[in-house]
């Protein structure tokens, strides 16, 4: 209804010159979104229509296909701010009258989004109903891995609202957590003593960890609607992991932890907003450091 009319002649007219050549930044991968669906992941379902109990598996299998809506997801702050700009526009106004829709088309590009953070309620509703069975292990499976994919998608958000950063963000290896922080600072050049530091007020900074590099960067809130609204992160600076120790426990504080970097020369004194965040994000530094 209406990316098709955007390659209809009759409709060329209605076009601003802005707006031609923008169907892939206003409809994103949606396409490909639909065509999984059609053609496979509801073929799929359909198999399982008398065995709801086992349709963990028919998610299990095609889990790398749920990936093509983290590409959608971080389309939508260009699809978001281009529609913005032409969404009084006469050719939307024309395919919203033939459809007879009562919405206008921000609300079906929604879609994807509201889809993919649906699937894990589906999931753990019919999971609170499937205990003890066949298939429960599996519907957990899926649920996690579901999770997982949520998580990815909210993480690369949060990353693509990093500005400032001069070299290849891909080129760190995988976004593995992101976070905000208290950040206290001790390099040897400056104070002699690290509880001198207990005194400075610490920094407020968004961590970025990736495989090979930790980034510090500051948020800043933008004022705005919906995408516009969220935070950008200006870069500060990064530690590559090869280089980086950790202290998992500083005295005092069980929701501080210590990066060290080139054998103590940078010392950051990091508090977590709780218990369980410190834990989540040292283990995830473990790992990669080991």
């Amino acid at each position: 209804g209406y990316a098709a009319e955007m390659d209809n002649p009759l409709m060329a007219h209605l076009i601003s010159p802005e707006l031609q050549n923008k169907k892939d930044i206003l409809f994103g991968n949606m396409e490909e979104i639909y065509h999984f669906h059609n053609r496979i992941f509801l073929r799929e379902l359909e198999n399982y229509v008398e065995y709801p109990e086992l349709v963990g598996r028919c998610f299990l299998d095609q889990m790398e296909d749920f990936q093509i809506y983290e590409k959608y997801c971080q389309n939508k702050p260009r699809s978001e701010s281009l529609w913005r700009q032409f969404s009084d526009s006469v050719f939307f106004q024309e395919c919203q009258r033939k459809l007879e829709h009562k919405l206008s088309l921000d609300s079906y590009l929604l879609k994807p989004v509201q889809r993919i953070t649906k699937y894990q309620l589906l999931l753990k509703e019919m999971l609170k109903y499937s205990k003890n069975c066949e298939g429960a292990e599996d519907l957990q499976e899926a649920l996690t891995s579901i999770l997982g994919i949520l998580k990815a998608v909210n993480d690369s958000m949060h990353q693509i609202a990093i500005t400032g950063y001069d070299g290849n963000l891909n080129e760190l290896g995988k976004l593995l957590m992101q976070g905000s922080f208290n950040v206290w600072t001790d390099h040897k050049k400056g104070h002699s003593k690290v509880k001198d530091l207990a005194r400075f007020k610490p920094m407020q900074r968004h961590l970025f960890l990736h495989e090979k590099a930790v980034l510090f960067c500051k948020k800043r809130e933008e004022n705005g609607e919906g995408y516009e609204k969220a935070p950008s992160y200006s870069y500060k600076h990064s530690l590559n992991m090869a280089a980086v120790g950790i202290t998992e426990n500083v005295k005092g504080d069980a929701k501080k932890f210590e990066i060290w970097y080139n054998a103590r020369e940078e010392v950051y004194i990091i508090q977590a907003p709780t218990p369980e965040v410190k834990a989540t994000w040292v283990n995830e530094i473990r790992k990669v450091l080991t």
